[in-house]
């Protein structure tokens, strides 16, 4: 059975005789492990059973400002201090909620696009191959808007969010008309709506702003013959059922510390798969080698049966991870 082959049967809830996984890291945690393993290409020889790569937007360094870059929809991204994989944000490209400001249609790199899926093709080999967007719907709406001002006009001026909604839905559309010309097995959505307890936003609005549209994407993923993986960290679980509705396959990332993860498993396991449940919030930093390798068997133990899990960290491990906590895991991931 190839990788790819794994992923499709837990995908579809079927058992398989090893768990597939997959692992991230963030640029300083990346540069931390080649410093402890000597190794610059330690990344390939993991062996994880995914290949994907994501559009979120074209970006170029400001000359005048190292460490500030500049996307396609004119966002600033200030990635000078800690956070050098996504930064803050240090302009509001729609400083009010006037649908008069909302650009007639949001700009993308075609060719970098293309660039992107066709590198996907050649690369992924025998792996699942995954196409990603990220900043898919609030996430891409709080960038242009500032994060605060997003959760104001949601609950204060629904006729400017729809509207800025919309535009940014028919962008995801075009992006994944696009991927829908190369050979991938799923995509993956990118967009935060929980917070350690309940949604961001609340289920109210989520389920007037968010899930219509996304209802609309997932629907065109899934005529390409295409999987649907939602990424969006915190605690989801009040949405489980609306997602599992609207033909989500599989959620990512799956947090441990937030889910009773037997609950979950057993009262969703049978729709969604996880892909996750390795904390880099309670347990990679602070555990010792010994404690990572016995979790991580727990937690695969619970949630692989009858297939529906994807072993991962919560999330692409961040620098205050030791090295020897992330090669106990991998460890155990490698010798199922």
């Amino acid at each position: 059975m190839t990788k790819r082959e794994t992923v499709v049967n837990v995908l579809n809830h079927k058992d398989t005789p090893v768990v597939p996984y997959e692992i991230g890291f963030t640029i300083p945690q990346r540069e931390k492990m080649i410093k402890y393993l000597g190794d610059p290409d330690f990344e390939s020889k993991i062996g994880g059973y995914l290949y994907g790569t994501e559009y979120n937007s074209n970006e170029k360094e400001l000359p005048e400002k190292p460490g500030y870059f500049q996307d396609e929809h004119g966002v600033i991204w200030n990635r000078s201090g800690a956070d050098k994989d996504i930064g803050t944000i240090d302009n509001y490209v729609i400083p009010e909620p006037d649908i008069s400001l909302i650009p007639d249609e949001l700009t993308y790199n075609e060719g970098v696009l293309r660039n992107m899926l066709q590198s996907n093709a050649d690369n992924a080999g025998e792996r699942f191959s995954i196409g990603g967007l990220g900043f898919s719907l609030f996430e891409r709406m709080w960038t242009l808007t500032g994060f605060e001002n997003a959760l104001l006009y949601m609950a204060g001026d629904p006729g400017f969010v729809h509207a800025l909604l919309d535009r940014i839905c028919e962008f995801n559309l075009k992006i994944i008309d696009i991927c829908g010309e190369y050979p991938l097995d799923a995509m993956q959505m990118g967009d935060d709506w929980g917070q350690q307890k309940g949604l961001i936003m609340g289920p109210e609005h989520w389920r007037r702003y968010i899930k219509p549209r996304l209802a609309r994407m997932y629907e065109r993923i899934h005529s390409q013959g295409r999987y649907v993986i939602q990424h969006s960290c915190g605690d989801i679980l009040t949405i489980y059922p609306d997602l599992i509705d609207i033909g989500l396959n599989c959620h990512q990332t799956f947090q441990p510390e937030i889910f009773d993860i037997e609950y979950v498993k057993a009262e969703y396991g049978s729709d969604l798969t996880f892909y996750g449940g390795i904390s880099t919030q309670t347990l990679l930093p602070y555990a010792t080698p010994e404690e990572v390798a016995s979790e991580t068997r727990r937690i695969m133990d619970i949630m692989s049966k009858g297939g529906g899990y994807i072993a991962a960290p919560t999330h692409a491990i961040p620098y205050d991870v030791p090295p020897e906590n992330v090669m106990a895991m991998i460890e155990v991931l490698q010798n199922q």
